[in-house]
């Protein structure tokens, strides 16, 4: 064996994680990896740089990008102008992802018009698969009964009031392995963004359920970050356990993501306020990406101590970077990963957490396992 030559199991040892020769072989067919030289008995000998591209291919995987995605991405030459071919083939492959999700969101919701109807619709529902087999799609006739067959599944929704927990059970994923009271999250969640895809995004640390309950408990003080949100708290239920609410960005002329974070950043007075976060509140936080940041800092300079972060703040690079930063935390969190976001839904993770502890104050669900 030549000296200084890793074997492709000493390769995978030296990346680490849960690589595997076989997903190395596999990634040599996918043209990611350049085929290596061969021992004079024909085994694979890899070399430091091998180590060096599959480390950066597992952290470009980890971090969410596609196989085909990566390859491009690694093979820009760096004597080239990188930034703008870069920039380039990621707009490119963007929009290509954008139109598959597009194309998968269409046949999503095709299915949800038909899973997601009730009892009530099942004859008619029945009716409609049956003939759903029968049609010639590809001809204007065929797709002239196709609308047909929607209009009268359609018109069964003007007798009877829609059954959204009904349709819940048919649509969302398997949530078995989560508590009582984080199911009843998500799909409030579910059910305030009309996205049943959100539910892969929803992150909890441990003891978030926990740490919400205690506080609630105990008539904590609520932060949101404008009042957009804290209108759409549940003040009645807030005001029954003694939690009073506070809004940082103090101005109600403040109504967007764009709006607060120009606010927060021109005006001195807003950034002070985040200091003065009490111990032991829970902070909402539903558009300013900023203030989220602010909040970070904070508590890693010790000078606040919060009990619970709501941390779903909007917008395509600093909300997902501090989304990120959030979860390096010690405090407990609560957040969706990536851009999604918004007021109505920081909104309705405080509601959801605040209605099952009064609805149900002795469950125990959430401590049967992890969060």
């Amino acid at each position: 064996m030549n000296t200084g030559c890793l074997t492709i199991k000493e390769l995978t040892d030296a990346v680490g994680g849960s690589l595997t020769p076989r997903m190395v072989r596999h990634y040599h067919e996918l043209g990611l990896l350049p085929q290596p030289v061969r021992s004079p008995s024909n085994y694979r000998l890899y070399t430091d740089k091998d180590v060096i591209r599959l480390q950066r291919i597992v952290a470009l995987k980890n971090q969410g990008f596609q196989l085909n995605h990566i390859r491009h991405i690694l093979d820009v030459e760096p004597e080239t102008d990188t930034t703008v071919n870069l920039m380039g083939q990621l707009q490119q492959q963007y929009r290509a992802v954008m139109q598959q999700i597009s194309q998968l969101r269409q046949t999503a919701s095709a299915l949800e018009n038909l899973l997601g109807r009730d009892r009530h619709c099942q004859i008619v529902q029945a009716e409609v698969l049956s003939q759903l087999k029968l049609l010639e799609v590809e001809t204007q006739v065929g797709l002239g009964e196709l609308d047909q067959l929607w209009s009268g599944l359609d018109a069964e929704v003007h007798n009877h009031a829609e059954s959204f927990q009904e349709s819940l059970q048919r649509i969302l994923p398997d949530l078995s392995h989560r508590s009582e009271i984080e199911q009843h999250l998500i799909a409030q969640l579910v059910l305030a963004c009309g996205d049943v895809s959100l539910v892969s995004f929803v992150k909890l640390s441990q003891s978030a359920i926990a740490a919400s309950r205690y506080a609630l408990k105990s008539g904590c003080d609520i932060f949101v970050d404008i009042p957009t949100v804290a209108t759409a708290l549940d003040q009645t239920r807030l005001a029954h356990l003694g939690c009073q609410v506070t809004t940082l960005i103090n101005n109600p002329h403040i109504t967007t993501a764009t709006e607060a974070e120009k606010e927060f950043w021109q005006h001195q007075q807003w950034q002070e306020t985040v200091q003065k976060i009490t111990k032991d509140s829970i902070l909402v936080v539903g558009y300013a990406p900023s203030v989220l940041l602010e909040i970070c800092v904070a508590i890693q300079q010790q000078k606040i101590q919060p009990a619970l972060i709501i941390g779903l703040p909007i917008g395509f690079s600093h909300a997902p970077a501090a989304k990120r930063r959030l979860m390096q935390q010690h405090i407990p969190y609560i957040t969706v990963e990536g851009t999604l976001g918004g007021g109505l839904l920081a909104a309705t993770t405080l509601n959801a957490l605040v209605e099952s502890l009064i609805d149900k104050p002795d469950c125990h669900c959430y401590l049967n396992g992890a969060n």
